[in-house]
């Protein structure tokens, strides 16, 4: 493994492992082959969302995601991941034995401490319930929901999240939401990615070191949160590295300068200005991932824009 992840040692373990909820149709012809990198070795762990036989493995994603995104009124819908994120994409992330959790990763992974909100499983009369995580091959520990779109080679990240939000700090796994991405962008050969996240979000500072973040939308009162950056990278490893090294991205330096111009994630007539400047064909404008990691998260970020544009 590379030696910048050498804190990432649940990376190394046979009993846990990346995995790929996805159904057969949409599976990649050839993962792994564009991006150049050494971080995944491991065999993925392969689950098919429209198996019956997998519902405790996607209750175990949805109580994830809904503890994650609940808090915010954004907890997806079960209908929505069916219908907008497995079947048209796939979700990916990484799995772990039973008997590689700790006490504390047990208790908050545990189905009936924390079962699924409106599965079935509690009505049916011909699904099995599952009593305990030792019930299961593999417990997910993370989700990144990736689907493709109409724009060819464009996929949109849907959605990230990991145990580590329920898990006191000692007891997390490092790296892992950021490598829960980094391997769904490695394994399906996504060479762009937009994406959306609140300002003001700690997301963001996770988000933008997947590559040179564009802004392509400043403010989204089509969405249920107005006050949502929209974004969009080219996938490039190289920056990947910078997320753990917290190294100047020189590349970045070279490309892009300085507007003189600034975002505040506070002011939202601040976010609408900068997204009729993106109306007006302006940009296109961008964020530096380093300055956003040196920032609180309510500070002013410097609006970037090419350098050949002067």
């Amino acid at each position: 493994m590379n030696s910048l992840l050498a804190k990432a040692d649940w990376m190394n373990r046979d009993d846990i492992r990346p995995y790929v909820f996805v159904r057969p149709e949409n599976q990649i012809a050839q993962p792994g082959s564009v991006h150049r990198n050494d971080w995944f070795t491991q065999s993925p762990v392969f689950k098919n969302p429209l198996d019956v036989k997998e519902l405790a493995f996607a209750d175990r994603i949805y109580s994830l995601e809904e503890r994650a995104f609940g808090p915010s009124n954004m907890a997806m819908p079960r209908w929505v991941f069916y219908d907008c994120a497995v079947m048209p994409g796939f979700v990916a992330g990484f799995a772990a034995r039973p008997s590689a959790l700790s006490k504390a990763a047990r208790e908050a992974l545990d189905p009936k401490k924390f079962p699924a909100s409106l599965s079935p499983i509690k009505s049916s009369g011909v699904l099995k319930e599952v009593e305990s995580l030792d019930d299961m091959d593999w417990i997910p520990l993370s989700l990144f929901i990736i689907i493709p779109t109409m724009h060819k080679g464009e996929w949109v990240a849907h959605n990230l999240c990991s145990v580590n939000s329920l898990l006191p700090k000692e007891e997390q796994f490092y790296g892992l939401g950021f490598m829960s991405k980094a391997f769904g962008l490695w394994y399906a050969n996504v060479e762009q990615c937009s994406g959306m996240t609140q300002w003001g979000s700690p997301a963001l500072k996770l988000h933008s070191h997947y590559g040179h973040l564009e802004v392509i939308g400043a403010y989204a009162p089509v969405h249920s949160h107005a006050k949502t950056i929209t974004y969009r990278v080219q996938v490039n490893t190289q920056c990947w590295e910078k997320f753990f090294n917290k190294e100047p991205d020189l590349a970045f330096l070279e490309n892009y300068g300085p507007t003189g111009t600034f975002i505040d994630p506070k002011q939202e007539v601040s976010m609408l200005n900068f997204q009729q400047r993106i109306e007006r064909g302006e940009g296109p404008f961008y964020l530096s991932a380093g300055e956003i990691a040196q920032k609180k998260l309510d500070e002013q970020l410097m609006i970037y824009s090419l350098k050949q544009q002067y």
